[in-house]
């Protein structure tokens, strides 16, 4: 096993050798996953690209004189396929000579400075000084437009964002790359900020100060999987978008969907038409096509899901979970407070790595995206056992451990469970006797995730198009993160002593 692994990890170096230096170990990894049809070792790509950057890390962009050949877009992904790293695709070809485009523009970039902003919410203060709050307003010719990159899930955006992300131009000294969920819950949490400081009398337009913060910590924002499911999110985008452009931030935005498709039939969208309009207006909408899709190819499952609920599979998992906690300064211990916005989330047994949770311990209590987050970057590995199969009197802990699943993905934590039926099918009808036939919908949803009825089943638990496409899409991470690969690359950004011994025994 350690051999394969060796020679497997062999086969990733020559990507890696032409990471940009100045490159973080964990961008690295996004980008050596990021499109391709590896290779020998590895035939197919995952499809999906997991966060691999902290919603608040800023990083520093390091010219070395030696890099020249690879300082842009292009150049990068022209040394990845001669290397055999990546295979050519015409279509990404076509966003590369955008995304180079936008590079040179940023070359020549000076992104204005950020005054600070008063924060007086004193009417009479505001009375007084009505044109205090005068704040910087770049205008739209003076700034290059943004890109909103949309396609299938597979088809390679977020490794394209990544790879324009890693060569931007030396001069542009402030950006960061995030999660689209994960940026809009520290965006609430700005403003929550905010709003405890500033007690009752309130302030006028907290957007602007948050939009100000934000702007001053990145000139260019590169967000991955823009997708609005929230009427909260919705309700205070184009504010948001808006006060981001007038400071002059250049934006980069993946998703799955065209602006005209986001968020559909959600409450009040005719609220949200207008940060559509300015998707539309302000920033260049690109189809990456279809492409090459990495998904079809099979992968080799590695044994981190266990089912049915029997007394083998318990001793399994507790010996899996024995063997990955066992390092004598690092034991487990119960109850351990993880404090989550001014709150503690009782993790029931964990060292500092590995945690341990039941699905009703994980997904029995009303906690949010912001939890579930906090945990998969505190515990790089999480054990979630005895998940039953869900019906619609349990829509809500389905809910969550969708949500759960999407941060584990995000995170790129990796995950072992103990469950019902298995875990691909727990939100399925099959079990139940309650299955219908697939609707035209569900089928393009699942095909357009590289699934198919006899691996997930079919479920009527959920029926708007935003919670269908969330649980196919969560059962296309489970899939992947069940694999070898997913395997390979956790451990390659998280391995450590105990779960090198793991390895030797399994």
């Amino acid at each position: 096993m350690l051999v394969r692994r060796a020679a497997s990890r062999r086969a990733f170096a020559a990507g890696r050798a032409l990471l940009a230096a100045h490159s973080s170990h964990s961008q690295r990894l996004a980008f050596a996953r990021g499109n391709a049809a590896l290779a020998t070792s590895h035939p197919s790509e995952p499809q999906h690209h997991p966060e691999l950057v902290q919603a608040h890390e800023h990083h520093k962009h390091e010219h070395r004189p030696d890099e020249q050949s690879a300082d842009t877009p292009r150049a990068r992904y022209h040394q990845l396929v001669v290397h055999g790293t990546l295979r050519e695709d015409s279509h990404q070809m076509q966003i590369i000579d955008r995304l180079e485009r936008l590079h040179r523009q940023l070359a020549s970039y000076n992104p204005p400075e950020i005054p600070p902003i008063e924060t007086h919410s004193s009417f009479f203060f505001r009375l007084l000084n009505p044109n205090g709050n005068r704040v910087v307003s770049v205008a739209e010719d003076k700034m290059p437009r943004g890109l909103y990159l949309y396609g299938d899930v597979g088809t390679g955006k977020s490794m394209l964002m990544d790879l324009f992300y890693n060569t931007l131009p030396p001069n542009i000294k402030r950006k960061r790359r995030v999660h689209f969920h994960a940026f809009m819950i520290d965006v609430h949490k700005r403003v929550h900020a905010l709003k405890v400081k500033h007690g009752d009398t309130g302030i006028e337009d907290p957007i602007l100060l948050v939009a100000r913060d934000l702007a001053n910590e990145a000139s260019v924002l590169c967000l991955d999987e823009f997708q609005v499911t929230d009427i909260v999110d919705a309700m205070i985008l184009r504010r948001l978008m808006e006060c981001l452009l007038q400071f002059g931030v250049v934006s980069v935005m993946t998703s799955n969907r065209h602006p005209d498709d986001l968020y559909k039939n959600g409450i009040q969208r005719s609220s949200f038409i207008p940060t559509i309009d300015l998707l539309k207006t302000r920033y260049d909408v690109v189809d990456l096509g279809q492409g090459i899709d990495y998904r079809r190819v099979p992968r080799a499952l590695s044994h981190v899901y266990f089912f049915p609920l029997s007394e083998a599979n318990r001793r399994e998992i507790d010996k899996i979970f024995e063997a990955l906690t066992s390092d004598s300064n690092d034991l487990p211990i119960r109850n351990r407070p993880l404090r989550i916005w001014g709150r503690d989330l009782v993790v029931p047994e964990s060292t500092s790595t590995v945690a341990k949770f039941s699905f009703k311990q994980l997904c029995g209590q009303p906690l949010s995206a912001a939890d579930y987050l906090e945990v998969t970057r505190t515990f790089r590995t999480v054990f979630v056992t005895d998940v039953p199969k869900m019906g619609l009197n349990q829509k809500d802990m389905a809910r969550r451990f969708i949500t759960f699943i999407d941060a584990c993905y995000e995170s790129r934590t990796k995950l072992f469970t103990s469950s019902e039926v298995p875990i691909y099918q727990v939100f399925s009808d099959e079990a139940s006797g309650n299955a219908g036939g697939v609707t035209d919908h569900m089928r393009s949803v699942m095909d357009d995730l590289g699934l198919n009825e006899q691996v997930i089943g079919t479920t009527s638990m959920f029926t708007g198009e935003e919670e269908l496409f969330a649980f196919a899409r969560a059962c296309s991470r489970l899939v992947q993160m069940g694999t070898k690969e997913w395997a390979e690359l956790t451990s390659d950004a998280h391995d450590s002593e105990d779960e090198q011994e793991y390895k030797q025994h399994h």
